[in-house]
């Protein structure tokens, strides 16, 4: 029997006891800068790639990139990070925001660290490795170069940093690429589901389903000079995986694009797309990855064609800790027990720890939102996240720019609707937060979306 909600809301609700933000200082605007940094995390050949799940690394069909902003004022720096890895998990995901925090002079707590979650890119979780000794889920070795060579390349560009004399912020739908993986329903159960990529005409016929169409940009400026682009969109970014090949796909493709045009950074956060693919508008072919590619390319430039300027009067950091329940219905000695068990396959005893994983992982994940003057917020969240927890945080501020970065730490798996697992689909099985994590998350957004006093 499960437990009742008010005794799950206990467990859900931030360590502190009730969700309530921690505000940094403002930082006026004359004193803040910004520094980029950029830095080659491709695995080496051998390395396992998706946590395992899918063929190692044999190749390389683009390199894959860390990319991250630092702002500087008056109060502890700021850090944003996007990783072209599938993710970053749980013990790992705290150890990289350590590692970057210390680079920058700053503390773990206002670093934004979020992977923009291709497949053919490595999963990084040395705690679920640990526990599955005789199958490759990560190679650590790799794991820690690469974060060293991130937080060189930091303290490199920290430097020279630039004076940040406004921002310009901007959006632009993209044309074909997300589509709704849920959408076929009958009698309030989820049936076949579109993934990534879909040879199924009838499931392609499907309607578009709910997705948040508008790809979101903020770029930093010094007068008429940009500095660096910030771009938002809810999707999973694969066209095709599991051949070995590692890739950045076809976000880390157009953003590459991107900077090679314009001459500056440009970053790319995957918002929450857990719900979200381009299985619609995808057969899985090599061909159509450039022809994903190329969408996100025009709407990256659509979105700063006519893109509003903001003097950057104040800045502001929020932080909320929060501990999400594990979902009774996987306890952890049966989870254990697949684990455990040579006779079952790699995929199923890999699946189990990482559950297990987030059942022995009781540290708070943070959730961050960077509030740029009064309109602008960037909005942290970890996992999964279905669309609709975007769509909520702008709700909360519909006369304000609100762009979302999801996959930060991704220990949560998953994070669908309280409704979700009762519809059943593939999602709610690998969501190892507890149903109720809904109320949570949205309570958590409206604190960290609250306009300042």
């Amino acid at each position: 029997m499960k437990p009742p909600l008010r005794f799950l809301l206990a467990f859900l609700l931030p360590v502190s006891g009730e969700v309530a933000a921690e505000n940094s200082p403002r930082i006026s605007a004359s004193a803040v800068k910004i520094a980029t940094f950029r830095a080659d995390v491709t695995p080496p050949m051998g390395a396992p790639l998706c946590g395992g799940l899918v063929k190692p690394a044999v190749g390389v069909s683009e390199p894959l990139l860390a990319l991250g902003i630092v702002l500087l004022g008056d109060d502890k720096p700021v850090v944003l990070c996007a990783v072209d890895f599938c993710e970053i998990r749980g013990a790992d995901h705290a150890h990289w925001r350590e590692v970057l925090a210390t680079a920058a002079g700053t503390t773990a707590e206002r670093v934004a660290l979020h992977s923009l979650h291709q497949h053919n890119a490595p999963l990084l979780d040395a705690a679920v490795q640990a526990l599955l000794p005789d199958i490759a889920v990560v190679d650590v070795a790799a794991a820690e170069k690469a974060l060293q060579d991130v937080a060189a390349s930091l303290a490199t560009a920290l430097k020279s940093p630039q004076p940040v004399t406004h921002l310009a912020t901007g959006g632009a739908d993209v044309t074909a690429v997300a589509s709704n993986r849920r959408v076929q329903v009958v009698d309030g159960k989820v049936g076949k589901m579109r993934g990534s990529a879909s040879k199924d005409p009838e499931l392609r016929a499907l309607p578009q389903g709910l997705v948040d169409p508008e790809l979101k940009t903020v770029s930093f400026w010094n007068g008429e000079r940009k500095l660096a682009a910030l771009h938002y969109y809810a999707t999973h970014p694969m066209s095709y995986y599991g051949d070995g090949m590692v890739s950045c796909d076809f976000a880390g493709i157009a953003r590459e694009q991107r900077t090679r045009e314009d001459g500056v950074p440009h970053l790319y956060f995957t918002g929450c797309g857990g719900n979200v693919a381009a299985g619609k508008y995808n057969d899985g072919s090599p061909a159509n990855r450039p022809v994903l590619a190329g969408r996100i390319h025009d709407a990256m430039v659509a979105s700063e064609v006519n893109a509003k300027r903001i003097p950057l009067t104040k800045i502001a950091w929020r932080q909320i800790p929060v501990v999400l329940l594990p979902d009774p219905e996987f306890p952890e000695e049966r989870m254990l027990k697949v684990m455990r068990n040579p006779a079952v396959t790699a995929s199923q005893r890999i699946t189990a720890a990482l559950r297990v994983g987030f059942i022995h992982r009781r540290e708070p994940i943070p959730f961050t939102a960077l509030h740029l003057g009064d309109e602008v917020c960037l909005v942290h969240l970890p996992g999964e996240s279905f669309v609709e927890y975007q769509l909520y945080a702008q709700a909360q501020r519909p006369d304000g720019f609100v762009a979302t970065a999801s996959y930060g730490d991704g220990i949560t798996g998953y994070i669908p609707l309280e409704r979700s697992f009762q519809e059943g689909g593939y999602e709610p099985t690998q969501a190892y937060a507890a149903p109720e994590s809904e109320t949570v998350m949205k309570q958590t957004l409206s604190e960290l979306l609250k306009k300042q006093p």
